[in-house]
């Protein structure tokens, strides 16, 4: 499983407005500049975190982009499978399609764990976890 640049980029943007939570919008040049992404690109993202509610649109000459929910109850695992589709490492077998016992004892053992794995760090991790408004005992700290 590979995250893509949607992916990426649509969090690193939830980021950066969560950061900015306390201007009334962020115009998508400056964001797009702050996170070097190309501006075209983030628009393309931006639409779809609008349509899905993550974040709502501030019209006019001066407008931009701003949470439309608090950092603490976006959940990045939520934002992702917006972003991204499901999180499996492998799909589910289809229906009438037969497996080998190999084949179901791999499923089994190896790839439905890894998907429990992925899916309980980004189901825990919040918007506000990753800017660090919530838990700074979660935070890495690194002391020389």
């Amino acid at each position: 499983m590979k995250i893509s640049t949607r992916g990426r980029y649509g969090v690193r943007l939830l980021i950066d407005l969560a950061e900015h939570t306390g201007e009334d919008h962020v115009s998508l040049a400056s964001a797009a500049e702050r996170q070097h992404i190309s501006i075209r690109y983030l628009e393309q993202v931006a639409v779809i975190l609008r349509r899905s509610g993550f974040i709502r649109s501030v019209k006019g000459a001066s407008g931009g982009y701003a949470l439309a929910r608090a950092p603490q109850d976006i959940i990045i695992g939520d934002a992702l499978r917006v972003l991204e589709g499901d999180m499996f490492v492998i799909d589910p077998p289809w229906p009438g399609n037969d497996e080998t016992s190999l084949q179901r004892c791999i499923r089994l053992t190896v790839f439905n764990r890894l998907n429990e794995r992925i899916a309980s760090v980004i189901d825990r991790k919040t918007l506000a976890s990753l800017i660090g408004t919530v838990d700074p005992n979660e935070s890495y700290m690194y002391f020389i």
